[in-house]
């Protein structure tokens, strides 16, 4: 795991193999400022005034450049990271995360790295260290003969800003730290090969991970969700030789006021089942348990944090096979609960095993339920692959979750739930079926979940009781990077929604 510590070391001083300042894009008609420069020698000033403009420096987002420092450092490498245009008040923690994430993604390899970017303030301090963090990440599990190519995540951080004895910033370079932790633990779990990660394994890792912390883990297999009428978990799982599971991790400290409920989709790999999918739509499918591997996270960071709220994740784990006992199009599955679904596409699984978690998660009246799934290629169409959607017809609710999304830096956009698409979901056989019109994909799904969450009273609630407070977090696109690596993201798992969950979840604790 990588480390970070704050100093008071000045740039000129700082012993490290590199060192990190921050570029601004140049106004319309200027030229790229090194921000921070007067903490630089005058010697590397002048030589960085002269060449940046032949050396192609912008200052653009993304942009990471090298320069020998000849001496005029301790550090025998300068990086300059954009971070595009900024204001009069500087870059903004986001600008700094990604450009102090850039940086360190691309020095991997490299033993220790020195952050002279724009610290003056806790929040500028914190948005470069969970930058920082985030970007040094690598995944080398199965390299073998090739171990010595792929390099390595940067070992050492040290971060240089006058704040370094604040107890403030000492606070959040600790929760920069298990944020860390989290997002690295979830792009583990997404970039696991499916031969290697299923349901079973998956649950084990869950056990394993949870030890030493204060949260309970309840493990369903594939007897107890039978017993126990899961038919949507058995139902998507049952034409793989791995059955399913149903995981449950419960941290519940003394006091807390508030119930937080998690639910991730865990589909351990998606072949589409009988409704098989083309090759090339398999590629990335290892991704489709993204959702149950940031609740994983989530609740293992409360834990860590000791945050004053009860949060209780489920993760729906099955694997999507083909074979002569997998579910068929025109089946009809009895979900946990009694709703009876008729399943006119196999390939429209996470709506299945996210009905059962739903409701389970519901039975305890929680205060609110979040779910999280690599639902819907129409959630790409709409949004691209960084853009998440969140639905919920709550709106106080899902204005406390997009809020939560900005302040950790994620892009999560809000989309609507049209009634008038629900009836495309009305099946002749069984109460609803899994797939209704074609157009508005995403928003169908979120109506499809909607159907799950259960209403404010227990079971005794009248049908026109509110519903708990639930937003949905379609990340099918953006939990898994297969263009260029950008800002602290690099190919791969991203662990897209770990920051929007921990802060939503800090943000409950102090209501």
């Amino acid at each position: 795991m990588t480390t970070l510590r704050a100093t008071g070391t000045t740039p000129q001083n700082a012993k490290a193999d590199a060192l990190v300042v921050a570029v601004a894009a140049a106004p319309e008609g200027g030229t790229a400022q090194v921000l921070d420069a007067d903490a630089l020698p005058r010697g590397l000033r002048t030589t960085l005034a002269g060449v940046l403009t032949g050396l192609g420096v912008t200052g653009a987002a993304d942009e990471v450049r090298r320069i020998p420092t000849a001496g005029e450092l301790t550090a025998p490498v300068l990086v300059l990271t954009g971070v595009g245009r900024v204001g009069a008040g500087g870059p903004d923690p986001e600008a700094l995360r990604r450009a102090a994430g850039a940086a360190v993604r691309e020095l991997a390899g490299t033993s220790s790295v020195a952050l002279a970017l724009p610290a003056a303030t806790v929040e500028q301090a914190a948005g470069v260290a969970e930058g920082a963090l985030l970007g040094a990440y690598a995944y080398r599990v199965y390299r073998r003969r090739t171990a010595a190519s792929a390099r390595a995540a940067v070992e050492h951080l040290e971060l240089l800003t006058a704040l370094h004895r604040d107890r403030d910033l000492a606070a959040r370079l600790e929760r920069a730290a298990v944020q860390a932790r989290a997002v690295t633990g979830t792009r583990d779990l997404v970039n696991a090969p499916p031969v290697d990660l299923y349901p079973e394994s998956f649950a084990e890792a869950a056990l394993e991970q949870s030890k030493g912390l204060p949260v309970k883990v309840t493990v369903l297999d594939e007897a107890a969700l039978a017993a126990g009428g899961y038919g949507g978990l058995i139902g998507v799982g049952q034409g793989s030789v791995r059955p399913p599971r149903l995981v449950k991790v419960a941290y519940a400290p003394r006091g807390a006021r508030t119930h937080l409920a998690l639910v991730g989709k865990g589909i351990t790999f998606d072949s589409g089942g009988l409704s098989l999918k083309p090759p090339a739509g398999m590629e990335a499918m290892k991704s489709d348990m993204a959702g149950a591997a940031a609740v994983l996270q989530t609740v293992l960071a409360v834990a860590r944090l000791g945050l004053p709220v009860r949060v209780t994740g489920w993760m729906a784990l099955a694997e999507n096979m083909p074979s002569g006992t997998a579910q068929r199009p025109s089946d009809v599955l009895t979900t946990y609960g009694g709703r009876t679904v008729e399943v006119l596409n196999t390939d429209a699984e996470g709506r299945l095993v996210l009905a059962d978690a739903l409701v389970a998660a519901g039975e305890e009246e929680p205060d609110a339920i979040v779910d999280v799934a690599t639902l819907t290629g129409a959630q790409v169409v709409a949004l691209g692959a960084r853009v998440s959607a969140v639905m919920g017809d709550d709106e106080a609710f899902t204005a406390r979750v997009l809020a939560a999304a900005r302040r950790a830096g994620e892009q999560f956009w809000p989309m609507p739930l049209p009634e008038e698409l629900r009836a495309s979901m009305d099946s002749p056989v069984a109460d609803i079926a899994n797939i209704g019109d074609r157009k508005g994909g995403m928003l169908v799904a979120g109506l499809f979940l909607r159907e799950f969450v259960a209403r404010r009273g227990g079971k005794g609630a009248p049908a026109d009781a509110p519903r708990i407070p639930w937003a949905h977090l379609d990340v099918a696109g953006p939990a898994f990077n297969e263009g260029a690596p950008h800002g602290y993201t690099g190919k791969g798992g991203t662990g897209v929604a770990v920051r929007t969950l921990l802060a939503l979840a800090e943000d409950l604790a102090d209501a």
